[in-house]
């Protein structure tokens, strides 16, 4: 097949490294982090998190940007043509449709909360969103953590729906009488879900219920009556999406780069900034610092779980963009001399001060001196959600400046957002390019096409995300893990680690030390199967057989699994006709070869 004269390149190293910085740096830096490090152990998370980065996360870099450098010099951008380069057999290009089919599912939400983002940062800076004249809610500082409340209840075989006498209550004695509002001597259900719901009856709750329209029943029509404003959002979201990567590789890409991401660090540092000078309310305990210590507090028990080595290798995949194989796209636009090692250092430094630094430093804490330990802890245990949309618009109206502020925090989680969202697309973007030989224009209105038919069940019909948590666990959790382990397998052992090492090193300016070769070849592989290996072992009944989910929740949730088999096989046939379409052209060209 007759290949074009000339590829796009980036137009600048700096465009190179800002736009895989922006392709790493996103939403999970400054939502999804802190939330899995309280959850899975504060300062002891950090430990299979720096395992990670290290073992896994540099080495594989290192084997992404290599691996799409050389598929480009072939005119390969997309990891099933890459896959098949490094591997003569028929299967390859089938498992590099997972390169494609995993940052696909993920664009697919994650444009939608992106659109949130977006929503949100003009919420704020018009007041939309402001408390209403009848709020008089206020946040309770209890002694109580929901574990010990969850404890409780399993001690006394007390259902959900049960209430807990005065008599069988051994925890603080002056929470009881805070929680019993009706002063009856027991505690409902209503009373005692402050304690693992802070925040349920506070305004900014509502509003992101009912911009979802996940309202409580009778209460829907404050802010919104519909969800037609969520959905408007949401097209925008992918409208920009599509317009940016119709632009290509140096105009669109590399141009947005250059303008979000340094945007993206003056918020965060004005943003932190302002959380380390905060003081806590009159007669409150917990500071900043109390919330610094928080996130890097250690609980070692967490340690011996396998989840929770794997949610911290699932976040450094997610964060540096590893096993999405948009970093194979954009390393593809490369010369075939180009240092790899110092643009992926470049890139992976950025990354990690933006998520270990600034990331941490910003909404634990900040909830922290506003709620308290114990609250925070219970709003994180929410999701990440809860702690983006419902307590940062809180804590920002309870401050001077703080519609200012809040501005610059959703206008952060935007630009991270969108810079994300765009190299997450261009895999597919650049396969219908190279394989199906599409232009640059429709490749971007069939990639916006596909996000937006596959988001509408997210937009309109998953009221409690749970059909969205589907997506995020498979293809940005487990899915990125099994991706990974395939590709360092295929590059490290079938490609040949003499072939692999060359590769790696030709034109580096910065030496990558010669055990990291042993990294990639032995521990890479290893560390990653038996992470899968050991998840399905704990997890196999209750998250894939859904065990335990009942039967109307467990049908949306296999719809959202089946939706995701579409694509993968929607894609394979891709790959097939790509290979076809090839195979003619190769052939129609010996045949005018020899007539000539």
């Amino acid at each position: 097949m007759p290949q074009p004269a000339t590829r796009e390149q980036w137009a600048s190293r700096l465009g190179l490294v800002l736009a895989m910085a922006g392709n790493a740096i996103g939403l999970g830096n400054f939502l999804r982090f802190p939330r899995l490090a309280v959850e899975n152990g504060g300062g002891a998370f950090m430990i299979p998190y720096f395992v990670a980065l290290l073992l896994l996360g540099i080495p594989v870099m290192w084997v992404e940007w290599a691996m799409g450098r050389y598929g480009g010099q072939h005119h390969h951008s997309t990891t099933p043509g890459m896959f098949g380069l490094l591997w003569k057999h028929p299967v390859a290009k089938y498992l590099g449709v997972l390169g494609i089919g995993f940052p696909l599912m993920i664009t697919i939400y994650y444009c939608y909360i992106m659109s949130w983002t977006l929503a949100y940062a003009i919420f704020a800076a018009t007041g939309y969103y402001a408390a209403p004249t009848d709020e008089t809610v206020a946040v309770k500082r209890l002694a109580v953590a929901p574990a010990e409340l969850k404890a409780l209840r399993t001690k006394l075989s007390l259902k959900e729906d049960a209430p807990i006498t005065q008599a069988q209550w051994n925890l603080a004695a002056a929470d009881f009488t805070t929680l019993d509002v009706d002063h009856n001597g027991e505690l409902s259900p209503a009373e005692t879900a402050v304690v693992s719901d802070p925040l349920g009856n506070f305004h900014t709750k509502r509003f992101l219920k009912e911009y979802r329209q996940n309202g409580d029943p009778g209460e829907s029509g404050r802010y919104f009556s519909s969800i037609w404003p969520a959905a408007c959002f949401w097209l925008i979201a992918v409208g920009l999406n599509t317009y940016v990567l119709a632009r290509g590789v140096s105009a669109g890409i590399e141009q947005l780069a250059k303008i979000a991401m340094p945007l993206l660090f003056v918020f965060a540092i004005v943003l932190c900034v302002r959380v380390l000078t905060l003081t806590p309310e009159p007669g409150a305990t917990d500071s900043v610092w109390t919330g610094l210590n928080y996130v890097w507090e250690p609980n070692t028990s967490k340690l011996m779980n396998f989840g929770t080595w794997l949610a911290a290798a699932g976040q450094i995949f997610f964060t540096l963009s590893i096993g999405t194989g948009s970093i194979h796209v954009y390393a593809s636009y490369l010369k075939r001399d180009d240092d790899i090692a110092l643009g992926s250092i470049g890139t992976a430094s950025l990354n990690e001060f933006a998520e270990v630094i600034l990331g941490a430093t910003i909404a634990i804490p900040m909830a922290v001196v506003t709620f308290g330990l114990l609250n925070t802890q219970a709003i994180a245990a929410q999701g990440s959600f809860d702690l983006g949309f419902v307590a940062m618009p809180l804590i920002f109206e309870r401050m001077p400046f703080g519609s200012l502020l809040a501005t610059f925090w959703f206008a952060l989680l935007f630009f991270a957002g969108i810079t994300s969202s765009v190299a997450l697309s261009s895999p597919l973007v650049a396969f219908l390019q190279d394989e199906l030989g599409t232009s640059r224009r429709t490749a971007a209105l069939i990639c916006g096409s596909v996000v937006f038919l596959f988001g509408i069940p997210i937009v309109f019909f998953d009221k409690s995300g749970s059909y969205l948590g589907q997506y995020d666990f498979w293809a940005g959790t487990f899915g990125l893990a099994l991706f990974t382990f395939i590709e360092v397998v295929i590059f490290a052992w079938i490609f040949g680690g003499t072939a692999m090492w060359e590769e790696m090193t030709r034109g580096n300016h910065v030496r990558i030390p010669r055990f990291f070769y042993y990294i990639i070849r032995f521990v890479a592989p290893l560390y990653l199967g038996i992470l899968l290996v050991g998840w399905f072992w704990e997890n196999f009944s209750s998250v894939v057989l859904l065990e335990g989910t009942a039967a109307p929740e467990a049908q949306f949730l296999w719809l959202a699994r089946a939706t995701m088999v579409l694509l993968l096989i929607v894609l394979c046939a891709g790959a097939w006709w790509g290979t076809v379409r090839r195979q003619r052209k190769l052939a129609s060209l010996s045949v005018e070869g020899g007539a000539a």
